[in-house]
């Protein structure tokens, strides 16, 4: 007989008094959990702080701390969401910034030996800057980056308010609507087109002074330019690289773990790779090319990583013999301890793309040159540093802000020295009194 009919027609079933308890208690342990992981994945109790600056005692480093007071300040990202990395980034992807000006440039081409045609945006200054001086900064976008990138945009409106003359390089290939004109891109490392884009400007304003920024992939060429001769660093004083990663060589077997989700970022950036790839699939396959062949782009369909991509494709553009060649001579970790401007280095701790162990060579450098400091931010993903009270972040981040900072205190340091002390054309013109410290 089952239990229903043994039950009498006046008996009612009940549940346990535990029971009721018992779902409350799963009710809670589930918001718990729920809470445990939002905490967790949002870093809420992670504290805030000012970046960790590594540099030398000197008097130029002294000057640059007090006159450049964001880098002694506390960061600090929107309350609900900037202390995780991943979600710094993925904004930074996805939207790049808020509400993004469109500043008003004209775009220059200019041919390259090799058939080529480099492209860079100009873009003039909206006022005076603070010295009086006439200075231009040179800009280097990331990887697949130009200056339609939001981004950009931004820093160049900001840049352009403090006085400041903008040359932004369009990567070989990242405009969607700009054909290639010989069978080659941009690589990691390749400095030719901002180089070509720096000697224009220092033709087209003899009188300019040149402050050189990088962003990640753009921080290694500019670094790498820099540090090729010593006549690249004629005019430059001073150069700021941001979330770069220093060493490919070192940094792709990082690429290939999945701590901080770096494989899937790999993944990412390799489709956005190849999509830039096959848009001048007729320029680079066709049979003009002497480099890739049409074996190349079944390997390119297939892979899955940016590490294949370049050793199939991006290698094979300047005819390195193997991946480790092509990592070895296109980082700039060969080259930076050529650099002798004063050298800003900005990384973030929690960039899900650069490995920690990557961050002892910025560190390292800061501690053997007087020229260098690195600041090392607690938050901020990979060219995120989004600022903000709780959920909305504001449109200049502080990324922005301390590049613009840090070049006018050197600006302000070269403007302070004695007329004979003065950087001219990367070297200093002849000895006299010892400098003297005007007001700021």
């Amino acid at each position: 007989m089952s239990t229903m009919n043994a039950l009498g027609e006046g008996d009612v079933q009940t549940i346990a008094p535990e029971m009721p308890a018992m779902f409350d208690g799963m009710k809670l342990a589930a918001v718990a959990t729920v809470l445990y992981i939002i905490v967790r994945c949002l870093n809420l109790k992670s504290p805030t702080a000012p970046p960790d600056v590594t540099y030398q005692d000197t008097p130029l480093n002294r000057f640059v701390i007090k006159f450049c007071p964001i880098l002694s300040k506390e960061y600090i990202p929107p309350l609900l969401w900037g202390k995780s990395g991943h979600l710094q980034t993925a904004l930074y992807g996805k939207m790049g910034r808020v509400s993004a000006p469109t500043p008003f440039g004209v775009r220059k081409y200019l041919p390259m030996q090799d058939g080529a045609t480099a492209t860079f945006d100009l873009f003039e200054p909206q006022g005076d800057h603070q010295t009086g001086d006439d200075i231009t900064m040179v800009i280097c976008p990331g990887i697949g980056n130009h200056s339609e990138k939001h981004y950009i945009r931004t820093f160049v409106d900001h840049s352009q308010k403090q006085g400041y003359r903008c040359a932004v390089l369009n990567h070989l290939g990242a405009l969607p609507n700009i054909e290639l004109t010989s069978p080659r891109m941009f690589t990691y490392g390749c400095t030719w087109e901002f180089a070509a884009m720096v000697g224009y400007i220092r033709k087209a304003f003899a009188q300019t002074m040149l402050v050189v920024v990088g962003f990640s992939l753009g921080g290694n060429i500019v670094c790498k330019f820099l540090g090729e001769s010593q006549a690249n660093q004629e005019k430059v004083i001073c150069c700021i690289s941001i979330c770069q990663g220093y060493s490919a060589l070192r940094a792709q077997e990082t690429f290939l773990q999945w701590d901080q989700c770096r494989r899937i970022y790999n993944f990412l950036m390799a489709d956005n790779m190849k999509k830039i790839i096959l848009s001048h699939r007729r320029s680079l396959f066709g049979s003009n090319s002497t480099k890739i062949e049409e074996a190349d782009l079944s390997k390119l369909y297939t892979a899955t990583s940016i590490m294949q991509i370049d050793d199939n494709i991006m290698r094979k553009f300047h005819g390195h013999d193997s991946l480790k060649e092509y990592y070895e001579k296109e980082s700039c970790v060969q080259y930076i301890y050529n650099v002798n401007v004063p050298l800003l280095l900005v990384n973030s701790s929690d960039d899900p793309l650069v490995h920690p162990s990557l961050l002892t060579i910025p560190r390292t450098l800061a501690e053997k040159k007087q020229n260098v400091i690195f600041a090392l931010t607690q938050h901020g993903g990979h060219l995120g540093f989004f600022e903000g009270a709780v959920l909305f972040p504001q449109p200049l981040t502080w990324m922005d802000k301390v590049i613009v900072s840090y070049a006018n205190s050197i600006c302000q340091w070269e403007k302070n020295k004695p007329v004979c002390q003065r950087t001219q054309r990367g070297r200093q013109l002849h000895s006299c009194h010892p400098q003297t410290l005007g007001k700021t």
